[in-house]
C-alpha cells in the first residue's frame, strides 16, 4: 500500500472534521504535494491565470525603486512566504545579488519538495547568497519566528496568497505577521484588484483544465495517503466568483448520491447528489479594502506598484 494508514497526522484530522460537517470543506492547503506542485506550476503558465505574469511584470519594473528601501541597511532578512519555486522574486534575489547585499533569505513553504528545489536553484544561479528554508505553515513560521528579529527584515507575501484567507481571516495572518516584525520593518504584499468577473472566473477555470485537476488533486492525495476511495468522475470542479465581496471560491460538487470511505480514519462519509466541497477561497480587493486592511493589522501602506492594466499590485507597508 503507498499510503500509511495514519490517523494521527494533522491531514488526517483536517479531512476528518472537514467531511464531517453538513458544510463539507477541506482546506486548500492540502493541494500542495509533489502532484499538485507540478500542476500549480502548470497553472502559473496557463494564458487564462493572468496573476503571475502581472505580477512578474510589477517586479521586473519596479524592483530597483522597491529594494532601495530595504538597501538602506547594512544588512537585513528577506522573508518570504508561501516561496514556492522562487520565481519571481528570483528577480529581487538578482538585484540583491549585483548589489552585493549582505542579507539572508528565509523561504517558508509548506512543501519540502519545492523549497529543496528553489535552495538548488539559487546556489546554482547567486552562489553565496545565505539561504535557509523554512518547511512550515504561515502560523508556526510566524509564531516563532526563526530569523534575526535584531535585523531590519523586509517580509514578502507574495503571489495573492493572502486573497486564501477571508477578510477577519486575512486582518489575523497579517496581525501576526505584525507581530514577527519590529517597528519600521516592512512587508511587500501581493493583491490581486477587484476587476471583470468573466476575467477572474477564466483564471479558476481553465480551458485545459488544469485548475479542475489541481482541485480534484486533493480527493487523489486523500486516496493515496488515508486509503480514500473517491471516485473522481463522481466529482465536478465549480468556482462562483461574487463581485461584492470579492470573494473567488471553488468548490468539488458530487454528481450522485454516493458513499466514500476512508480507511486511515475508519469513517464513512455520504454526499447527496449536488453536495459541494468547499476548496479554496480567492478574495480580490480595492485599494480603499488595501488601506484599511493596513490600518486593521498595525502597518501603513508605503506605496502601491501596479501592472499597467491595472490587474494586480505588489504593495509595500512598513510596521508601525
Amino acid at each position: 500500500m503507498e499510503y500509511s494508514l495514519r490517523k494521527d497526522t494533522e491531514f488526517a484530522r483536517d479531512v476528518s472534521v472537514g467531511l464531517s460537517g453538513n458544510n463539507k470543506f477541506l482546506s486548500s492547503k492540502y493541494f500542495y504535494d509533489h502532484k499538485g506542485d507540478e500542476l500549480f506550476q502548470k497553472i502559473m503558465q496557463l494564458p487564462e491565470y493572468y496573476l503571475t505574469r502581472k505580477e512578474f511584470s510589477i517586479l521586473e519594473e519596479h524592483h530597483r525603486c522597491i529594494m532601495e528601501r530595504i538597501l538602506d541597511f547594512p544588512e537585513f532578512n528577506m522573508v518570504e512566504m508561501g516561496a514556492g519555486d522562487g520565481l519571481k522574486t528570483k528577480i529581487l534575489l538578482e538585484y540583491l545579488y549585483n548589489q552585493k547585499a549582505n542579507f539572508t533569505y528565509y523561504p517558508i513553504d509548506i512543501s519540502g519538495n519545492v523549497l529543496k528545489q528553489l535552495e538548488t536553484s539559487l546556489h546554482v544561479s547567486y552562489p553565496g547568497i545565505e539561504v535557509s528554508p523554512i518547511v512550515s505553515n504561515y502560523k508556526n513560521a510566524l509564531q516563532d519566528p526563526l530569523w534575526n528579529r535584531k535585523t531590519k527584515t523586509l517580509l514578502l507575501f507574495l503571489g495573492a496568497n493572502i486573497g486564501n484567507f477571508v477578510w477577519d481571516d486575512a486582518v489575523k495572518v497579517l496581525r501576526k505577521i505584525a507581530r514577527s516584525l519590529q517597528e519600521g520593518d516592512m512587508a511587500l504584499i501581493g493583491f490581486d484588484f477587484k476587476k471583470d468577473p468573466e476575467l477572474i472566473l477564466r483564471a479558476y477555470d481553465d480551458s485545459q483544465g488544469v485548475t479542475k485537476d489541481f482541485n480534484l488533486n486533493i480527493l487523489t492525495r486523500i486516496n493515496k495517503e488515508l486509503g480514500g476511495n473517491f471516485d473522481l468522475t463522481k466529482f465536478k470542479h465549480w468556482p462562483v466568483y461574487n463581485p461584492v465581496n470579492g470573494e473567488c471560491r471553488s468548490y468539488l460538487v458530487s454528481l450522485v448520491e454516493q458513499e466514500v470511505t476512508i480507511e486511515a480514519l475508519k469513517q464513512r462519509f455520504k454526499f447527496k447528489k449536488a453536495e459541494a466541497i468547499h476548496t479554496e477561497v480567492s478574495k480580490k480587493y480595492d485599494k480603499d479594502e488595501l488601506l484599511l486592511l493596513a490600518e486593521d493589522s498595525g502597518f501603513e501602506v508605503l506605496e502601491n506598484f501596479e501592472d499597467c492594466d491595472g490587474y494586480f499590485t505588489d504593495s509595500l507597508w512598513r510596521k508601525k
